[in-house]
């Protein structure tokens, strides 16, 4: 949810001299006045986070991140500002100033780019305003000027996948033989490829590991540019040179559908075939539900829904000036794997991806 809102220390200038203490006022960043004590903020009640979102519209991930973040503000009595820069870092730019000018009391930011706002960490700095980052990381030069990065381990989350992908195989395929392997990523070169896949591979690595009789062949990884129309060309063109295929593993849910129907084409898709993803999309969760014995037998979730109320957590923690909340500045949330085995346990009609099971 979107929300504006006025500014708290507009008033009627009535003098030239009022005039220029205004102007200073809103060019420190003083704080929004809520009629919340710092007690109360202290607690969560009443505190002001400004949430710089690198975009929402497109994006059910994004939508359900700021989702959460909405509800653990509103749990706790806090009020949340958010401004959507829509992909634009010169616009994201100029909605942090809006924050500070506004006098939010902590700043939470899903960066459209990691150096692209570095101007805007620098203003915060200068005004006083602690930063949580969320999701998307920053430069390392900007980090000791935040408080907190709120993620999931990507590696650790893929090697969840791994470790189902590989215990699989062995059932499927048996204790000796060659189980060949392709992961397919977003775009040649970028991080999160890299890490998904990593992780993926070291799960898988470490099951195998006690199976001297299997020998693992990692083909190169393909991209699709995270879109399922870009993943169904290399999916095919890989199955087809490699009928004896065995795992997949697709780095985000989304391109799910265009590795099916690769697969499908290259005449693969079946019971010859494992495939595992990333990204904990309850359409992947539903498929598990209906289709225990299919293709696909695990995805790896990153739960945004938990992401953003964890962020919410560490802004109370920043105001508070907390550091303990947040060791290293680095705050990995807990992730899951779901399976066939545990997917009805997780599954719900109205979210879009997992989110952590109520304890």
């Amino acid at each position: 949810m979107i929300i504006n809102r006025s500014n708290p220390r507009a008033g009627r200038i009535v003098a030239g001299v009022a005039t220029l203490a205004a102007a200073a006022l809103l060019l420190t960043g003083c704080r929004a006045d809520t009629g919340a004590s710092q007690a109360d903020k202290a607690s969560g009640d009443g505190l002001v986070i400004g949430w710089s979102q690198r975009g929402i519209s497109g994006s059910d991930w994004w939508k359900t991140l700021v989702e959460g973040g909405q509800a653990a503000a509103d749990k706790i009595g806090a009020k949340i500002e958010v401004l959507d820069a829509n992909g634009d870092s010169v616009r994201q730019n100029a909605d942090i100033q809006t924050l500070i000018t506004k006098g939010v009391d902590v700043v939470v930011i899903n960066a459209n780019d990691p150096i692209g706002i570095a101007s805007s960490i620098a203003a915060l700095k200068d005004a006083g305003i602690p930063v949580v980052t969320v999701n998307s990381n920053l430069d390392p030069s900007l980090v000791p000027d935040t408080f907190c990065y709120v993620a999931e381990d990507q590696g650790a989350t893929g090697a969840l996948a791994g470790d189902v992908a590989a215990k699989d195989a062995i059932k499927k395929f048996g204790e000796t033989g060659e189980i060949k392997i392709v992961g397919i990523g977003g775009f040649p070169g970028d991080v999160l490829s890299d890490l998904r896949f990593n992780g993926f591979m070291d799960g898988f690595n470490k099951v195998i590991a006690d199976y001297p009789g299997i020998t693992v062949n990692k083909l190169d990884t393909k991209y699709g540019e995270w879109k399922p129309d870009k993943a169904l060309g290399p999916i095919r063109d890989v199955a087809t040179a490699n009928p004896d295929l065995k795992v997949v593993f697709s780095m985000s849910d989304v391109m799910n559908g265009g590795v099916k129907e690769g697969l499908q084409q290259a005449g693969l898709w079946g019971d010859g075939i494992i495939l595992a993803s990333y990204d904990g999309g309850m359409v992947s969760v539903k498929e598990m539900m209906d289709d225990p014995s299919g293709p696909l037998q695990a995805t790896a979730s990153n739960q945004p829904w938990d992401q953003g109320t964890t962020a919410v957590e560490m802004a109370v923690a920043a105001f508070n000036g907390d550091e303990s909340a947040c060791p290293g500045k680095t705050r990995f949330i807990d992730t899951t794997v779901v399976t066939p085995e545990n997917a009805q346990d997780y599954y719900k009609a109205s979210d879009t991806y997992v989110r952590a099971q109520e304890k």
